[in-house]
């Protein structure tokens, strides 16, 4: 989603952007990431490629640490010796969920699950690899119109059924895919310092209010929506229960946060029904 996004951000802001899917570049293959960096010479890349399966990275946290660690390192370590800056988007896992009040960029990190501590893994890689040239945008959350996510989920379900259950005890921040690829093409155009920033909306709420929030712009009963813990829903992961995450870095950088949460799924709303 984000990826799809930000390609079509970074054109419509005119600037020339090679796009690699996994087809054109596996992020594993160290040759093959040392050699793409060396052909193109980019002046800038973003890292979009992840292992976002939370539950499997349980089961297979070395292969996830392979793509969210290992691949960042080495793709960290291009970049220094061709000069360019290096966007890596990490996530709010990285924390432990524990507090009541949002997390700031340097905050303790805490993950309570192996995709967390994957992904923290590939965040150090780059803040020592690149200290005046990396990014890390930690983000949440994400819903957009090209993969699937829990917006498109609960659209889907409105349809199907006539009540949904909902944990209410986890608290994050929806971010809309568009919004957070507009401020990553920001970030770089008005050569930030690097660092670790928060690209998350404002705002925070439980995914049962999101998804009452979605069955309301839907025109349905927003009743409809049940809330329940989330021992109701046991996983293989454990999650954060309070994952919200504060935006001080952009102040630092002279830039405004992301909008609020519903204001944003309310600009996203036309795509993600059409």
């Amino acid at each position: 989603m984000l990826g799809t996004d930000l390609v079509a951000v970074l054109r419509a802001a005119g600037h020339e952007v090679v796009p690699l899917g996994r087809a054109r570049l596996d992020v594993r293959d160290p040759v093959a990431v040392r050699q793409a960096v060396r052909e193109l010479r980019p002046g800038v890349v973003v890292n979009c490629a992840a292992w976002t399966a939370v539950d499997d990275a349980e089961t297979h946290e070395e292969e996830a640490r392979a793509v969210n660690g290992d691949a960042v390192a080495v793709l960290a370590e291009a970049c220094g010796e061709a000069g360019a800056r290096l966007v890596q988007p990490s996530t709010d896992y990285v924390f432990a969920g524990t507090g009541r009040l949002p997390y700031a960029e340097d905050a303790p990190t805490a993950p309570v699950n192996a995709y967390g501590r994957t992904k923290l893994a590939g965040e150090r890689a780059v803040v020592e690899t690149l200290p005046d040239a990396g990014y890390v945008v930690r983000t949440a959350w994400l819903y957009g119109a090209a993969g699937p996510n829990f917006v498109s989920t609960m659209i889907r379900l409105a349809a199907e059924r006539e009540t949904v259950d909902v944990v209410d005890d986890q608290h994050g921040q929806p971010t809309w895919t568009v919004d957070l690829a507009r401020r990553i093409v920001a970030m770089i155009e008005a050569d930030a310092p690097p660092g670790i920033y928060h690209g998350t909306s404002s705002g925070s709420v439980s995914w049962h209010g999101l998804a009452r929030e979605v069955f309301t712009l839907l025109g349905a009963d927003p009743g409809r929506v049940r809330p329940v813990p989330s021992a109701a829903f046991p996983r293989p992961a454990r999650r954060p229960a309070f994952s919200v995450l504060g935006h001080d870095g952009w102040a630092r950088a002279g830039l405004a946060p992301l909008r609020h949460w519903r204001d944003a799924l309310r600009a996203a709303w036309p795509e993600l029904v059409a």
